[in-house]
């Protein structure tokens, strides 16, 4: 698995701080009791602009994946990646990594939990992990 490195900007700094720290964090409007994606400046059902970060729990459900084929290097064989769109139990939908997922175990409705990766030169990033 190959991640291009992130780095934080002032907007980020909280989501990668608690990713550091191994938690989810969404954005969230108390005015709509909405959620929305880490990425949002608005909420992104009502277009309220009280967003806060809130941590989220973790848990969703897949929705939908692709599988990358990996390109062979220097005589080695190529390494699959699968990318997953998971809907989160607070409702926004991710796209994430599913770096250990076995083609067996992708079906719509897996149960997935976010972990969290640390490529090098990176902030920490959340990855996909397929339950049972």
């Amino acid at each position: 698995m190959s991640l291009a490195p992130v780095v934080r900007d002032d907007h980020s700094a909280p989501f990668f701080d608690a990713s550091a720290e191994g938690r989810l964090l969404l954005r969230y409007s108390p005015s709509s009791g909405e959620w929305s994606e880490p990425a949002a400046l608005v909420c992104s059902v009502t277009q309220a602009d009280d967003l806060e970060w809130r941590e989220a729990s973790g848990r969703g459900s897949l929705v939908s994946w692709t599988v990358k084929p990996g390109r062979p290097r220097d005589d080695e064989p190529g390494v699959d990646t699968v990318i997953g769109i998971v809907e989160t139990d607070e409702g926004p939908w991710l796209t994430l990594l599913l770096p250990d997922a076995e083609r067996s175990g992708l079906r719509l409705g897996a149960a997935v939990v976010v972990g969290f990766v640390q490529p090098e030169g990176s902030e920490f990033l959340p990855v996909g992990r397929l339950v049972g």
